[in-house]
């Protein structure tokens, strides 16, 4: 069986001779078939180009006609243009084309007039499928590697809701970014539409609907000092936001994760992007709080899911405060059952004050450890609930922690991104106000500004103008760790 392929260049007579050929020996020969290729003018150069380049082949015009010895998708034979296949046709088949040039000049203003038509349409039908368009910042890194399988599975948006996700790194990632976009395109994700891998800074979060940065790579603390470290995650910061503004969408939904200045990214986006909205970027607490309930669980031998309303207040990847005070257990095997809604205080099931202060407290520091040195899969875990809650809200009537830009709630000074209780609800959050807070967690968040103020100062070249904030109570990292569960 005769298997021919014919390509040519919209609106070439050359090409609507050959097709013209093709088509009635299509018609009139039970062994002959052919598949034929339209490219528009102005990218059929570049087509032809790589065509012959992959197959080793020197052709130069429109059509180019070539035979494949297997199915469509085979190693080609190249026979060359219309002079080649006519002479083909003419001592294979004993036929020629007949047709007058004007008729083929009319057919092939046709063609061209019916290849526009069809890939506007084509545009149209795209246009109407609509997918959330996802980037992440940093994406060689693990973190990274371990969020994507879940942001495709179609339980972070939806299983109705297809997703592009475009990777974003330095040039020196572009081999590993290459990896992972093909590695991800072999898992065949039915809600993946798309995903790509970007080294040009300029062209980053175009038309992006979420955007998640999580620890740049770049920062190396352990042979920076603090200063060089937040400073540097500052200009990376300067880059961003006006890139986001620029690039995506209004209504984008911005989340800063990792390890390092969770709080002041999420804070330096805001900064350096005047039109960002405040309440579209938020900080994410979610794996302190996941771990926590999970230490917290195994002390109790129950179940994780029982443990409910831990609150993540201050500096996530700083100094912070586990407040355990809201804390609820469900379905806790003791004493006292009763139906599935019913609950009783943590603090009431664990008398152990002394755990609480020393195991707990040091259990939450190695936390962070696990964090640095592992696979990446709590952070992408952490990212991968938060945007849950963000688009599906959050499980009804519970607390989550997530970093917000306080506007001087429970006190907390305003303009500094600050870990606090929310809700979330309808594709936006809420703070949990209600809430009472005592005197002793009161001047507990009043000591944790101290960090976040002092960060954002040294961001903003403040430093030297900065003034001592609680001086006397406040001179080391233990002093700040005192009066509450801290993780320093």
């Amino acid at each position: 069986m005769a298997k021919l392929v014919l390509a040519g260049r919209a609106g070439c007579p050359q090409y609507a001779r050959a097709e013209l050929l093709a088509d009635y020996l299509q018609a009139n020969l039970p062994d002959f078939s052919v598949h034929k290729v339209v490219q528009h003018p102005d990218t059929w150069e570049q087509w032809l180009h790589d065509v012959c380049e992959m197959n080793g082949w020197e052709h130069k015009r429109s059509p180019v006609v070539w035979r494949e010895l297997l199915d469509r998708g085979g190693k080609g034979l190249l026979l060359g243009g219309l002079n080649e296949f006519l002479e083909y046709a003419q001592n294979y088949y004993g036929i020629t084309s007949m047709k007058l040039t004007e008729e083929i000049l009319e057919i092939a203003e046709e063609n061209l007039q019916a290849h526009m038509e069809s890939e506007k349409e084509q545009e149209e039908i795209r246009s109407l499928i609509n997918p959330l368009q996802i980037w992440i910042t940093s994406a060689s890194a693990p973190t990274c590697y371990q969020l994507i399988p879940l942001l495709a599975s179609g339980d972070v948006f939806g299983m109705t809701t297809e997703i592009s996700i475009h990777l974003l790194d330095a040039v020196q990632s572009k081999e590993c970014l290459s990896g992972i976009v093909m590695e991800v395109e072999d898992m065949a994700f039915p809600l993946l539409r798309g995903i790509s891998g970007h080294t040009e800074i300029d062209k980053a979060f175009l038309q992006a609907d979420v955007i998640i940065v999580p620890d740049d790579t770049i920062l190396e603390r352990d042979t920076q000092t603090l200063e060089n470290c937040i400073r540097a995650m500052s200009e990376i910061c300067q880059v961003y936001a006006p890139l986001i503004e620029k690039n995506a969408k209004s209504g984008v939904r911005i989340i800063s994760a990792g390890k390092t200045f969770v709080n002041l990214k999420a804070m330096m986006i805001i900064t350096y992007g005047p039109s960002i909205k405040p309440e579209n970027v938020i900080a994410v607490a979610t794996s302190w709080e996941s771990a926590s309930k999970a230490m917290l669980a195994r002390k109790l031998s129950m179940n994780t899911a029982g443990v409910k309303d831990v609150i993540v207040w201050g500096n996530i990847s700083g100094c912070m405060y586990i407040d355990l005070s809201h804390a609820k257990v469900y379905r806790c095997d003791s004493a006292i059952w009763g139906p599935a809604n019913f609950s009783r205080p943590l603090l009431n099931l664990i008398h152990d004050s002394k755990w609480i202060n020393s195991e707990f407290m040091s259990a939450q520091s190695s936390s962070s450890s696990r964090v640095c040195h592992y696979a990446g899969i709590l952070p992408a875990h952490a990212v991968a609930t938060a945007l849950r809650y963000w688009f599906h809200g959050s499980p009804p009537g519970e607390i989550v922690s997530m970093g917000i830009f306080s506007e001087g709630q429970f006190c907390i000074p305003e303009g500094i991104v600050f870990s606090m209780p929310v809700r979330f609800q309808n594709g936006s959050w809420e703070v949990v106000t209600e809430l009472e807070i005592n005197e002793k967690t009161q001047e507990v968040l009043d000591r944790l500004s101290y960090d976040l103020i002092q960060e954002k100062c040294i961001a903003l070249k403040e430093i030297k103008e900065m003034r001592p904030y609680r001086a006397d109570k406040i001179t080391t990292k233990k002093d700040l760790c005192q009066g509450g569960f801290f993780s320093p």
